[in-house]
């Protein structure tokens, strides 16, 4: 795989939910260009079944029909949403393994994230899709973080929240492993599957967008049930947007309610493994894009997570 060139070539699929607006869309490509690269819109990017982009099988033909064009540079999900679970019995894993190019999506892709890496080894990108690089609400952090990982430029610190650069060591520890996960939700999505995620030996990372405490201790409880956080060799937990009660309840409700915290604290504590939390990796206002299926170092005790290993080979 090499790192998306100079005015190279974007394609943009939608293997999960369908476009908003096409001026969303326009925006999009002509945020690309403004950085000097050709964009072209896959067959079904204005597909639409109510809330998924079109027929499964249409979508991961397009994802197919782009991995294994030569002139793609990259390939960019539309946006997340749903649906991109329902591609993957459709992919053709051998035409992408053979033909390894930049994969960049969030949220909903996270099924297609894990589905590659388990099939294929490549690793891919959890970063926006095509919308959100064009919505004029995203941040300048969040674009100059995506053109320096997916230039090439992944190796070291990922940079923290430039608003509120907190970060929390819920249990210390360093840890040096690949780095697995994206939307907790999705994560769930592939289990019992062939392709179900594999976290034994990985630091893994994982996010949610509204899920409030209780989803998340479910959703945790049913990965220690499973037996998936046995073995793991670390947690990044990226930004919980609106997965906490704030004002959801009134405080005299949700003050005797446990917290997004202490359901954290609960769940990963007693795994004895470095734990960190609050990155800008999620659906905040800002968003570190992340090379996953590469090797980083997780330093809990100076609150850093460092990528060591250059998802590109020459």
């Amino acid at each position: 795989m090499k790192p998306l060139p100079p005015g190279g070539t974007i394609v943009v699929a939608a293997p999960a939910s369908p476009y908003d607006a096409r001026s969303a869309v326009l925006r999009g490509v002509e945020w690309w260009e403004s950085q000097g690269y050709r964009v072209k819109l896959a067959e079904g990017v204005f597909s639409r079944d109510d809330y998924v982009a079109g027929d499964p099988r249409q979508r991961a033909a397009d994802l197919n029909a782009l991995f294994a064009d030569p002139e793609v540079d990259l390939v960019q999900a539309l946006q997340g949403g749903y649906g991109s679970a329902q591609t993957i019995p459709f992919l053709d894993f051998d035409a992408i393994a053979a033909n390894p190019k930049p994969f960049v999506g969030y949220s909903d892709i996270t099924a297609l994230h894990v589905a590659i890496r388990q099939r294929t080894g490549m690793p891919t990108f959890y970063g926006y899709g095509l919308v959100g690089v064009g919505d004029p609400q995203t941040t300048e952090f969040t674009r100059k973080r995506m053109l320096q990982v997916l230039g090439g430029h992944a190796a070291g610190e990922v940079p923290r929240n430039p608003d509120d650069p907190y970060v929390r060591a819920i249990r210390g520890g360093t840890a040096t492993a690949p780095l697995v996960g994206g939307c907790l939700w999705l994560l769930l999505q592939t289990m019992a599957t062939p392709w179900e995620v594999e976290l034994g030996g990985a630091i893994l990372f994982f996010e949610d967008y509204k899920a409030p405490p209780y989803y998340v201790d479910g959703m945790l409880t049913q990965l220690g049930h499973a037996g998936k956080l046995e073995e793991i060799a670390g947690v990044v937990v990226g930004e919980m947007e609106g997965c906490d009660w704030g004002d959801q309840r009134q405080a005299s409700d949700w003050a005797r309610s446990r917290s997004l915290e202490d359901v954290l604290e609960e769940h990963l504590e007693p795994l004895g493994v470095p734990v960190l939390y609050r990155l800008p990796l999620g659906h905040g206002k800002h968003l570190a894009a992340l090379p996953l299926g590469v090797r980083y170092t997780l330093d809990a005790d100076s609150r850093r997570l460092t990528v060591d290993e250059s998802p590109f080979r020459d």
